[in-house]
């Protein structure tokens, strides 16, 4: 599986950055699958947007967790994260909270957002993806292949 990450430059040894905030699915790695959303990513207030590509190669024997859509279980496990809880998947892949679903996972966890209306919410969202690396082990599973600036397509 050929994926995307953006960055403000080339990023052939991809790592784990431990920050002040947690993202979806807590400290890691984050690519996508999806041109447009790398793209937007990249352009995000940097001097040199610039996408990476990698190639995902044999990701047997790792632990994986997979959210093919929005489910209560994702929610779940986008709030745990993104308010400090941790996990021991090599690998998290599943639609991304961006800002405004942010803003509704948000309310969902300040209490003014019951769970049956985040869903509908959530569900008018333009389609996201992301994968993300939280191990050595599953970093060592991505091969960089190329990258670009954004600037110069």
């Amino acid at each position: 599986m050929e994926l995307l990450h953006a960055s403000g430059e080339v990023v052939k040894n991809p790592r784990i950055i431990l920050t002040e905030n947690t993202k979806d699915f807590s400290w890691g790695f984050y690519c996508t699958n999806n041109y447009r959303q790398a793209k937007r990513w990249a352009s995000r207030k940097r001097p040199s947007p610039t996408i990476n590509y990698y190639l995902l190669e044999d990701t047997s024997g790792l632990n994986i967790l997979k959210f093919d859509k929005m489910t209560d279980e994702w929610l779940d496990f986008i709030a745990q994260c993104r308010t400090g809880g941790v996990h021991e998947f090599d690998i998290v892949e599943g639609p991304m909270a961006d800002d405004q679903v942010w803003n509704f996972v948000d309310d969902f966890l300040d209490g003014n957002l019951l769970r049956k209306h985040f869903a509908e919410y959530a569900q008018f969202q333009y389609p996201t993806h992301q994968i993300s690396f939280h191990t050595i082990k599953s970093l060592s599973r991505i091969k960089f292949l190329r990258s670009e600036n954004i600037d110069d397509i």
